[in-house]
Order: C-alpha cells, then sequence, then structure tokens
C-alpha cells in the first residue's frame, strides 16, 4: 500500500517574497499548490531589506537597463495592488563635488525619469540646499543637490499578504515545515517534511533564497554546483534625524550609495552594506565595522555626527544573488536568475537565484510560465498577468485613497486612539474591519499588551497571517519590537501559545 500523501501540481519549498508571489500566482492561474517554509514567512532575506520599490539608480552605471526599466515600471503597480503597505516617497541626492559630477547625477535621473513608464509619481526636481529644508540637517558644503521618486515598502507584510493571499485561493501554505528530502519517483517528485508530512509534487520550485545551494544539493541532490553569490547587506537604526519625512542618498568615498530613511515615526534608517557572506545565513548580524561604515557614511553629510552610541537596533541579510563573476560584492547583478532542471521523462525542479524585493511579481510570472509545459492544463483559473490588477488582502481601498480610509476607520472607531487606527490602516487596510469587527470599546479588543497590541489583534494575526511567536508579531509583521521590552514581547508569545 502507498504512504498516504498530498498531491499538488507545484510544490514551492522557501516562504520568502519570490516562494510566496510565485504562489500566489500560480494558485490563481488554476494549478494546485503547497508552499513550504521552515521557518516564519519572510524570516530571512525578505524582511531584511532596505524596504524600497524603486528601479535602482546605482544599476544604471553597470548599465543593468532592463532590470532598472522592469523595476520601475513595476513601482506603481506594487503601489496599486497594496496601497496600504506601499506609498510613495522623495528622495534627496546631495550633490557631492568630489564624487560623481552634478551632469551625470542629472542625466541618470532623466533616464530615471523617463525609462519606466512614470505615469503618478512626481518627476525629478533640482534642489537649492541652502533654501530648500531638506539642505538644514546638512553640512553647509552641500549647496545643491536633486529630488525624485521612489517608493516604500513594509517588506515582510508583502511577503505574509501575497501568502495570505494564494491560501485564500486554494494554496496550502505551511511555516515551520522544512522540506527534509525530495527524490523523483514515479513521474514526480516525493517531498518528505519535517513531522513525516508526505507530499507528491508533478514539478518543485527551490525558491530558498541564501539556503538555495542547500536545497539544490542536499535536497534535490542536483549533480551541478549553484551558481550562486552570498553577499551581506547591514542597516542600522538610530534615533530620527530630520524632521521632515523625505529620504536622503547619499554617496560614498568608495563609490557605493546609501540611504537615510525615515522610519516607524521616531527613527531613522541608514543602509545598506555590501559585504561577501559565508557561514550560515540563520546567524548573520552585523559586524563593528560595518556600524562604524555606516555612521561614518552618514557623518560625512549631516550637520550632527552619527555615532555607534546612538545606533538603536541593527539588522543584517544575506542576498543570494547569481554569481555572474562580477570582482565586487555591490557590482554583482540584481536581476534574477531562473534556473529549469527538466530531464526528458522526468519531473521539473526550477531554481531561483537573485532578484529584487520590487520585481518579485515579474519573477513570479516568469517562473510559472518556465514550467507550464511540465504541469498539466491548469483548472479554470485567470490569464498570466493577472497579479498586476488584484489587489492584495487590505489592499482594495476606496478611489479616495489611504488617508479617506484611515479617516473612516477613525470615524466608525472613535474609542482608539489616532495614531493605533493608521497603524491599523497602514497594516491592514480594508482587513482593520474584520480585525475590529463587532468591537465598540476598546475593551472589547481584549488585553492590550503594549505598542497597541490587543488580543484581537493576535487572534487575527494567528488566524490569517500564520503567526505563531511573538517575534513573528513585533519583528516581521511589524516592528512593534522597537517600542517594546524583552518581558512585553515574552507576554505576547505567552498570549500566542493560549490562542494556538
Amino acid at each position: 500500500m502507498s504512504e498516504p500523501h498530498t498531491s499538488v501540481d507545484l510544490a514551492i519549498i522557501g516562504g520568502g517574497i519570490n516562494g510566496a508571489g510565485i504562489a500566489r500566482d500560480a494558485v490563481g492561474r488554476g494549478w494546485s499548490v503547497l508552499l513550504a517554509e521552515k521557518g516564519d514567512l519572510g524570516g530571512g532575506t525578505s524582511s531584511a531589506s532596505t524596504k524600497l520599490v524603486h528601479g535602482g539608480l546605482r544599476y544604471l552605471e553597470y548599465y543593468e537597463f532592463r532590470l532598472v526599466r522592469e523595476a520601475l515600471m513595476e513601482r506603481e503597480v506594487l503601489w496599486g495592488i497594496a496601497p496600504h503597505i506601499i506609498w510613495p516617497l522623495r528622495f534627496v541626492l546631495p550633490h557631492h563635488r568630489g564624487l560623481r559630477p552634478a551632469w551625470l547625477l542629472r542625466a541618470g535621473l532623466f533616464l530615471y525619469d523617463h525609462i519606466g513608464g512614470r505615469k503618478r509619481l512626481p518627476a525629478t526636481r533640482t534642489l537649492d540646499l541652502t533654501r530648500d529644508p531638506a539642505g538644514a540637517a546638512l553640512k553647509p558644503d552641500f549647496t545643491r543637490g536633486f529630488e525624485y521618486s521612489d517608493c516604500w515598502v513594509e517588506d515582510s507584510r508583502l511577503v505574509v499578504l501575497n501568502a495570505q493571499d494564494a491560501a485564500e485561493r486554494g494554496a496550502e501554505v505551511l511555516t515551520r515545515s522544512a522540506v527534509t528530502s525530495a527524490v523523483r519517483e514515479e513521474g514526480a517528485w516525493t517531498l518528505r517534511l519535517a513531522g513525516g508530512r508526505v507530499v507528491r509534487a508533478l514539478a518543485v520550485v527551490n525558491a530558498a533564497g541564501p539556503w538555495v545551494a542547500d536545497v539544490l544539493g542536499g535536497v534535490l541532490r542536483a549533480n551541478t554546483p549553484a551558481r550562486v553569490r552570498l553577499v551581506k547587506g547591514s542597516h542600522i537604526v538610530v534615533k530620527r534625524l530630520v524632521l521632515h519625512d523625505r529620504c536622503y542618498i547619499f554617496q560614498n568615498a568608495d563609490h557605493r550609495i546609501f540611504f537615510a530613511i525615515p522610519y516607524e515615526r521616531d527613527f531613522t534608517l541608514i543602509g545598506t552594506t555590501d559585504q561577501d557572506f559565508t557561514g550560515d545565513p540563520a546567524g548573520v548580524t552585523i559586524s563593528d565595522s560595518e556600524i562604524a561604515y555606516l555612521c561614518a557614511g552618514a557623518s560625512a553629510y549631516f550637520r550632527a555626527p552619527v555615532t555607534p552610541a546612538d545606533v538603536v537596533w541593527t539588522y543584517s541579510g544575506v542576498r543570494p544573488l547569481y554569481d555572474d563573476g562580477a570582482s565586487a560584492a555591490q557590482e554583482a547583478t540584481r536581476d534574477y536568475v531562473l534556473e529549469l532542471d527538466a530531464a526528458a521523462g522526468q519531473p521539473a525542479a526550477l531554481s531561483v537565484f537573485g532578484g529584487k524585493i520590487t520585481t518579485y511579481r515579474r519573477l513570479a510570472e516568469a517562473a510559472p510560465a518556465r514550467l507550464a509545459p511540465h504541469l498539466p492544463v491548469p483548472r479554470a483559473g485567470k490569464d498570466a498577468g493577472w497579479t498586476a490588477a488584484a489587489a492584495l488582502p487590505g489592499g482594495d481601498f476606496p478611489r479616495e485613497g489611504f488617508e479617506a480610509l484611515a479617516t473612516d476607520l477613525q470615524r466608525r472607531h472613535a474609542y482608539l486612539a489616532a495614531p493605533l487606527v493608521r497603524r491599523l490602516a497602514r497594516a491592514y487596510g480594508t482587513r482593520a474591519d474584520t480585525l475590529l469587527d463587532g468591537a465598540t470599546t476598546l475593551g472589547d479588543l481584549g488585553t492590550v499588551y503594549g505598542a497597541g497590541i490587543t488580543a484581537a489583534e493576535l487572534a487575527y494575526l494567528a488566524r490569517h497571517e500564520f503567526v505563531r511567536t511573538g517575534a513573528d508579531v513585533v519583528w516581521r509583521r511589524s516592528k512593534l519590537g522597537l517600542r517594546l521590552g524583552e518581558g512585553e514581547i515574552a507576554k505576547i508569545d505567552m498570549a500566542l501559545q493560549r490562542i494556538l
């Protein structure tokens, strides 16, 4: 008798932005899908980005015109489908006389404005930093600059919303479920998951991020080595450095760029670094030299120096870039590469290398397209490209936009403090109504655990967003860990265990 198992068309290993995006795209097209993630959704690289939906201005210097154009086109698409967690930002680029000349910056920004089909975002303008408020926080040497548009994204929430939408459309999403082995047998893959679950799949996607090589060699047992280059990027968070809501993009003396971005109302996010990485990505942390590098870079521009003593939080991630032979980490391509292993008569495996969070949706379209010849004709589903117009959970706003949504939520829940209402609207969009359903007083939402987190919110997160631990809540579904102590987080953890 054969072993009990689940049968699906497509099994996806890895619950970062690429895995979650592919799951959503594929199930929407009519294939049956199972996604298995060994930890929490977005628990690796996808929650450790600079939180930008951007074209990547610096990639123009490396002639990555196709990548930049695709990313620029995606900015407004993603803003349109998730306007609660993605919104426009203006970036100030001061001219540094000793580095790239002003004409080169202006030429690059002209391309940036025109090659990506910009429609809603404002164009570049020149700034007199001796008069503009953006110059007040900078050293007096910086008298001229440029201001252009990109977008902000709550990166780990973008992962969760893709997985949530995939699940609502019929995919099975499993967290804390590592795939321990996968073998080809009888025309399909047999995958074994931690805990004993067995899954039969007609095709497999390896979207394990920085563990892509481990899955390729250790789980899928591929004979060819993975062409992956692991690059660490680290960020620091300090108390808010400026009063306005614009970001800065700075040039460093080593020709890299880094950002200083308003963060979580009371902080400034500074990053990122680029360093080749070896070791286990699960244990990646910022080094003292990276902290010093980011502090020195910021201090070269801001009037008030930034020191390691000012750092209130740090985070690091490992990017699984495709190894294109670039000599320096910052020069390695950020484009995505899909490698298909599909010998005649054998079930297919597709491995994902590289990619930017901005282009995840395009990657998620390309992966099922590559696998389609190796999958059955899909059941009734949507056409390719459907995700460009389908709102992510909570993103189905009225035409008036986010402010109208927040105002209406405040009107209907006047017992909630305005900052809490805005947080809920930003995090959950129209799904905030599900979380608050039936409540007419704060007491109706149950115990308040700090930073406005209530028992009702924890129940919603456990039921709809795959939350299992306090860290899931305060570091990946939000960044409220910046405002909570270890004891408060431990209480959230204990409350979740009672809910689950």
